[in-house]
């Protein structure tokens, strides 16, 4: 199955975002793209390879952010549990799918969630 054109841009984009976070590194457990820092997951990317639908699942604290999320057509709270700590998950493939400018503030958020408080101070800083 072919991955569509701009699900593949926009997923290309939000992790290139992700690396330029300080800290940031790209690993590959389960054969998924994931982005860590400190040593924990921040944003998991799955896979491009058109095996899955593309999407991305980041952990949303703020409220208003972690509801508009949901609001995507298909998004839903991650699994294994990770839905009840706000992590949600939100494809890309379908029509009305997020920006990639918005998924890229979203990762951010997820990051700051998740970074040591000197690597946001960094961030802060740019």
């Amino acid at each position: 199955m072919a991955v569509p054109r701009n699900a593949l841009k926009k997923w290309e984009k939000v992790r290139e975002f992700a690396l330029g976070l300080p800290g940031a590194a790209e690993e590959f457990p389960w054969g998924e793209t994931v982005v860590k820092v400190n040593k924990k997951v921040f944003v998991f990317l799955g896979v491009d390879d058109g095996s899955h639908p593309l999407g991305v699942t980041v952990k949303l604290k703020d409220e208003s952010a972690h509801a508009h999320a949901l609001t995507c057509p298909g998004a839903e709270p991650a699994g294994y549990g990770l839905g009840k700590a706000g992590w949600v998950s939100v494809p890309l493939e379908h029509n009305g799918a997020p920006t990639a400018e918005l998924l890229c503030d979203w990762v951010e958020e997820s990051y700051r969630t998740i970074a040591p408080k000197r690597l946001i101070a960094e961030l802060d800083t740019r």
